[in-house]
């Protein structure tokens, strides 16, 4: 089992690596921002399958509402520029909104993230298994186990190490924008000089069962193309993993994510209105522009390929940065502590295995369907961008006697606000039905979570808080040893009795009168000075009549502490352990809640 570890995590690497362990430009563009490139894949098609609602002559205006989803990008990328230059310790929104908003504030920016890192997880995988059936459709059925396998492969790489992620996320992620890229170059090439054919009109339902082009629709196609912009807030969270200067390369990267996923985005959509897509359940409008641009040839499913491969990695955005946050919410104690500590590779393990369980889970639960999993996905994404933006502009106004440009960088920061809160609004409006009400209420629960977490924490610190001055006081003890027969591990566990008190109690469960006489006969021969106490059960269980015995103790003989020593012998085997009623572990799962009682367990290996 540990070189199976070793082999598929790699061996252990010293504290000293970690500034070793570091991201370029280039690699940090596949990590941090996976989610938002690989997002274009499906934000066109989640505008169409609005718009076409409405009827095909409705999806003209997947356009203008791609081009309105673009200048929003734009505008959150710049605000975000900032946060990474005023906070170069990374923590982003949940950093940005506790120190200038609050505690509230900053609680449910972080809650609002962390559920969104878990969707950006399903939906990724979803989305990338969907890609790749609609090219081989008898793998649809699988799609469930498929997404699994895809979890398990994220789960294991990022386990190995921020930069070997890196290096094994790096590829694909290229792989992909450069045959987007290619893909719309020869489309806009074929559209502007006239040898781009438009697809085939699907059959369509009668004009009965239409829905009105209203507002409220085009307002809907908004929200749904606006999961373009997951993912955007991911850099300013892993500022500390860019080597040196972080803020620097942070915001470099930043902005060729932005630069390079609009351009993608907007490629896409322009070609979707040019050849005429219209979203159907069997095939991806992505896949329909690389059929109508490329052919059915090896282009085609060179396209569809990386497709799969970039969403499956979008996922990487929140292995990369699930952790690290939890990491920080765990060290300021409204978390597990355990989330704060890194593994073996210098990664947050415990966030990485925790993230990957819930999002395999919301695989099964969903059966895998994109459609299914999004209108939980990018509602809590923009209202960790309101509330990070509007703590921008309270850190501006603070540094307004320190800095002369703070209108022009609160400004910025203000319309990045202010657009990202009409956007929510826009996202919790038209998605609430369709199951945005779920994070909502999901958010407020996770926020008081962290509350109860963290008042745990304060009241283990008020009941561990001692005075220095206070001198150690020495304690008495009883030690009892329960004997549930006669052999080497108990002849041990007395042994070690003896070395810790004189005052050591022998005593025996009684279940059956006959065992419990040869029991007696074999301690009367074996002799050792320490008298044997028979303890009746009639009822058979073995910790009711200890509690018993051991609360007697403590009345009778007013004894504060009392030591339980437990003999339990070992086999070779794991698997051996299953052969053999589990007594020892009992007693301690059961003594452990007592106050004043301590459990020792004195191991005997076997041999053979």
């Amino acid at each position: 089992m540990f070189s199976l570890r070793r082999l598929l995590v790699g061996e252990p690497l010293e504290t000293e690596r970690i500034a070793t362990e570091r991201l370029t430009i280039f690699k940090a563009l596949a990590v941090f921002s996976s989610d938002a490139l690989s997002s274009v894949a499906y934000a066109t098609e989640e505008v169409l399958l609005v718009l076409v609602l409405a009827g095909p002559l409705a999806l003209v205006y997947g356009l203008p509402v791609a081009f309105a989803i673009a200048a929003l990008f734009f505008i959150v990328t710049f605000s975000y520029r900032q946060t990474v230059f005023a906070y170069p310790s990374g923590g982003g929104s949940y950093i940005v909104a506790k120190d200038n908003l609050g505690l509230i504030p900053g609680l449910t920016a972080g809650a609002a993230l962390l559920i969104d890192y878990v969707m950006t997880v399903a939906v990724s995988v979803s989305s990338g298994i969907a890609a790749i059936t609609s090219a081989v459709p008898v793998l649809h059925e699988h799609r469930v186990a498929l997404g699994l396998l895809a979890v398990a492969i994220l789960v294991i790489g990022n386990l190995r190490g921020v930069r070997e992620s890196g290096n094994l996320f790096s590829l694909p992620t290229y792989f992909f924008i450069g045959s987007i890229l290619f893909m719309n170059a020869v489309g806009l090439f074929k559209w502007i000089t006239g040898g781009l054919a438009t697809l085939p009109p699907p059959e369509f339902m009668s004009t009965e069962t239409l829905a009105p082009l209203t507002l409220f629709l085009v307002l809907r196609a908004f929200a749904g193309g606006c999961a373009a912009l997951t993912g955007v807030e991911a850099i300013s969270n892993g500022i500390q993993a860019f080597f040196e200067p972080v803020s620097r390369n942070a915001a470099r990267t930043l902005v060729w994510m932005a630069v390079i996923a609009v351009s993608m985005f907007l490629g896409i959509s322009l070609l979707a209105h040019a050849i005429g897509v219209v979203p159907l359940a069997t095939e991806t409008v992505m896949s329909q522009i690389a059929r109508g641009v490329l052919g059915r040839g090896i282009l085609y499913y060179i396209v569809q390929t990386s497709t799969m491969l970039v969403l499956v990695l979008a996922a990487n955005t929140s292995f990369a940065d699930f952790p690290r946050l939890s990491s920080i919410l765990g060290r300021d104690g409204f978390l597990p502590r355990q989330m704060a500590n890194r593994g073996d590779r210098l990664v947050f393990s415990n966030g990485i295995v925790f993230l990957g369980v819930i999002s395999g889970a919301l695989i099964v639960l969903f059966q895998g369907k994109t459609h299914s999993l999004i209108p939980l996905y990018a509602v809590g994404v923009f209202l960790s961008f309101t509330l990070s933006q509007s703590g921008m502009v309270v850190h501006w106004w603070r540094l307004r006697h320190e800095n002369k440009k703070w209108r022009v960088h609160a400004a910025v920061n203000g319309a990045g606000a202010l657009v990202t809160a009409v956007t929510f609004a826009v996202i919790g409006l038209t998605k609430f039905a369709r199951g945005a009400w779920i994070v909502l209420i999901l958010i407020p629960v996770l926020v008081s979570v962290f509350l109860a977490i963290r008042r745990h924490y304060d009241m283990v610190a008020q009941d561990l808080r001692m005075d220095l001055d206070e001198k150690i006081k020495p304690v008495e003890h009883v030690v009892v040893v329960p004997i549930a027969g006669i052999h080497r591990a108990v002849a041990q566990t007395i042994a070690y009795a003896r070395s810790l008190s004189d005052d050591i109690r022998a005593v025996h469960v009684s279940m059956s009168e006959e065992e419990t006489a040869k029991i007696k006969a074999k301690w009367e021969k074996w002799d050792i000075g320490i008298p044997l106490e028979i303890l009746p059960s009639p009822y058979r269980s073995l910790t009711a009549p200890l509690l018993r015995y051991i609360n007697g103790l403590q009345k009778k003989e007013k004894t504060r502490f009392v030591t339980v020593i437990i003999a339990e012998f070992l086999p070779k085997h794991w698997w051996q352990r299953l052969l053999h009623n589990q007594s020892a572990l009992w007693l301690r799962a059961m003594l452990q809640w007592r106050p004043n009682t301590v459990i020792v367990t004195v191991p005997f290996h076997l041999k053979h």
